[in-house]
């Protein structure tokens, strides 16, 4: 079913070309592990194994890593209520609501489609947002939920889990056997598999955290849009990037694992090369972005929500 997320024409080319260089780097790997390898079906086997068992239990495993349990109405009424509106004007089913009592203040959504979904806040983040910025978040998750990230990210992802199966297959397949003039052209193809498996596990790298950077200024837009209200969700990211910076260190690099399933890192983007490699924009960048959709929209700005984060 086709929900009432919009969508950003701009975001979406950019995405499109993203996924384009990935597909590319797929066939120029496969068609490299078909001239190297006897054997690369096997690998590539355990690699959907893998990634299957990923895409179609990805709800149960992040609820578990991250304590979360499934909640009723009872529980939590106000929760429920904000996302049974939420689904409403996007005309989307409504997703499992999950609860997760890590202080920390944040949020996820996880799942292969919008049926086999679940959308979880911390008790955290419970504590410290407004009715207006808790809903603003959770329009985000549940735009993710709509536009099928999960699914998309966990297929993106499959190459660079190929080319590193790849790695440890070569250190024990029959690679390394032989002797002689065999044993020569054994270490030059296994050479080349590892030189060929770490570019490519670079590059994919890079593109997978672009594309999930895309993604969530995607979930931004789609968010401010149906709630009308950008500078609650800019609120909402403000106060969660200073809170989360008070955060115990341990307590973040815990939770660093699962930094492309929030709706903000667990440590933020440094400036400088090191934001090529976060899965989310900067938080500059976000509350640029919403300001500028406040102004399309017309809608007026509380102070300081919608400027430079101090």
């Amino acid at each position: 079913m086709q929900s009432r997320f919009r969508s950003d024409r701009r975001l979406t080319v950019r995405m499109t070309v993203t996924m384009f260089l990935l597909g590319l780097l797929y066939v120029v790997f496969i068609g490299a592990l078909i001239v190297l390898l006897k054997s690369w079906v096997l690998v590539v086997v355990i690699a959907a194994v893998v990634l299957g068992a990923q895409y179609w239990f990805s709800d149960r495993i992040a609820l578990y890593a991250m304590r979360g349990r499934v909640v009723e109405r009872e529980e939590y009424p106000q929760l429920h209520g904000v996302v049974d509106r939420l689904c409403a004007v996007a005309d989307m089913p409504k997703p499992l609501v999950a609860v997760s009592d890590l202080d920390m203040p944040n949020a996820f959504a996880t799942g292969r489609n919008a049926d086999h979904a679940v959308v979880c806040v911390t008790s955290g983040l419970l504590r410290r947002l407004e009715a207006d910025e808790l809903e603003g978040v959770l329009a985000h998750e549940l735009s993710h939920v709509a536009h099928k990230d999960v699914a998309v990210i966990t297929i993106a992802s499959f190459l660079g889990v190929i080319a590193g199966l790849i790695v440890r297959f070569a250190f024990y397949s029959e690679l390394f056997g032989g002797r002689g003039r065999k044993d020569q052209n054994t270490v030059a193809v296994f050479a080349v598999v590892m030189g060929v498996s770490a570019a490519v596990y670079a590059i994919s790298f890079v593109l997978i955290r672009a594309l999930s950077r895309y993604r969530e200024l995607a979930a931004d837009r789609s968010a401010a849009l149906l709630t009308g209200r950008p500078s609650a969700l800019a609120s909402a990211l403000t106060k969660l990037d200073g809170d989360i910076a008070r955060i115990p260190t341990k307590d973040l690099r815990t939770a660093q694992a699962f930094n492309a399933f929030y709706f903000t890192p667990a440590f933020g983007a440094e400036p400088g090369i090191s934001k090529y490699f976060s899965t989310h924009p900067s938080l500059e960048q976000r509350l640029e972005q919403l300001g500028r959709i406040s102004a399309e929209l017309g809608e007026p700005a509380a102070p300081g929500s919608l400027g430079k984060a101090d």
